[in-house]
């Protein structure tokens, strides 16, 4: 931990998680969203999206409304009661935050998730592919835990951790816990006056765990310790995370003007900690034979697609790690496969159109994508997809 160390800037980073908080949100005496608030917020994120990043936000706030909507007694909720107030809630903030991105001329699109969505890697892959679907139209992924069908032992619990996982997920290089508090402090500053902020925590070790408190508020499900379990997360990953309040007007231009926050950092980058793990994580489940054109395209930085593919080896489902031979039988790489063995035994050697026909639909015109791909002695770049055959 280095207290004097430089943080990077908010307009630093391309890709970036925001995560909400019920308590932020919801008025729990009027049992109404704070629309002066999330109008703010909104304007931020207008802000960011202009400039040209991928926003996504973590909303949590779906029981909490839908208990306010339903006049529910405060106090803990039964599983059964927190599933039926937030298949209430999730269609009135899916709608708040439909309306107030809309003011800017920008789409929202819900996404629901569970436990399972980012654990089990076809899951993960859809999610990761509707997200990245939305991005890609400039949209605003709203994002929340689908507490209508997660039970206690197939849920996260908070939004802090979900939104980690999501920022992993999605490759995004900044995750924005907005909370209660401006960030993480030496102890519970409610409780200690001579408790001191500290802006930047470049790995948490047990000293940093230990500074950890419980949640103070009814709304929240999560706490500072959930937020330490969050970074862990994000930062393994290579994505960098802060924490900085939530309870000001316009907070993420707080952020940007140097408001108080804490930083947690990451010595990797979501692309390099992604390939580490494809590289040295994953067992192989089959081979990919590829010819000297796709070979000499993968080492450009270019994606694998299916006209370069000569051979398919093996029993594997979408998702898998694939090993990448050359024609010669040497390791080119390995990576994600986008299709299962069977599909990419049909579609080998085919240009998309031709793979779409014999499938039957559109399908991802990659075999393996160069974000999913680690190239052996070269790591790839951004670069266009492999050329086609004409």
């Amino acid at each position: 931990m280095s207290r004097s160390q430089i943080h990077p800037r908010l307009n630093d980073f391309r890709r970036i998680v925001i995560k909400v908080g019920s308590s932020l949100l919801i008025d729990q005496a009027a049992g109404e969203v704070k629309s002066a608030w999330l109008e703010a917020l909104a304007a931020d994120i207008a802000t960011l999206h202009r400039a040209g990043k991928d926003v996504l936000v973590v909303s949590s706030g779906s029981i909490a409304l839908g208990r306010a909507r339903l006049k529910l007694p405060s106090g803990a909720l039964k599983l059964e009661d927190s599933q039926a107030a937030a298949a209430v809630g999730q269609i009135a903030l899916a709608r708040i935050w439909a309306k107030v991105l809309d003011h800017h001329g920008i789409g929202a699109g819900q996404i629901l998730v569970t436990l399972q969505d980012t654990e089990e890697r076809r899951r993960y892959l859809n999610a990761r592919s509707t997200i990245s679907k939305l991005l890609e139209w400039r949209a605003v992924p709203v994002i929340n835990e689908n507490d209508t069908v997660a039970t206690s032992e197939i849920r996260y619990g908070d939004n802090d951790r979900l939104a980690a996982r999501v920022a992993t997920m999605t490759s995004a290089d900044l995750l924005i816990l907005l909370s209660d508090i401006d960030g993480l402090y030496t102890a519970p500053p409610g409780a200690n006056p001579n408790a001191k902020l500290i802006p930047v925590v470049e790995s948490v070790t047990a000293d940093i765990e230990a500074m950890a408190g419980a949640a103070e508020s009814e709304l929240s499900r999560g706490g500072m310790r959930t937020k330490i379990e969050a970074a862990k997360i994000a930062t393994s990953a290579g994505t960098h995370m802060l924490i900085a309040s939530g309870k000001i007007a316009h907070p993420l231009q707080a952020i940007i003007d140097g408001g108080k926050c804490t930083w947690f950092l990451t010595p990797a980058n979501p692309v390099t900690a992604r390939k580490r793990w494809i590289a040295g994580s994953l067992e192989p489940k089959g081979v990919l034979v590829i010819d000297a054109g796709a070979v000499k395209a993968l080492h450009a930085g270019r994606s694998l697609l299916a006209a370069g593919v000569t051979r398919v080896e093996g029993t594997f489902a979408r998702g898998d790690a694939v090993v990448v031979r050359g024609p010669e039988g040497h390791e080119i790489g390995r990576g994600l496969v986008a299709y299962g063995a069977d599909n990419a035994e049909r579609i080998k050697g085919k240009s998309s159109a031709e793979a779409s026909k014999i499938l039957g639909l559109s399908g991802r015109p990659e075999m393996i994508h160069r974000d999913d791909l680690v190239v052996s002695h070269r790591q790839i770049g951004n670069g266009s997809d492999t050329p086609e055959s004409p």
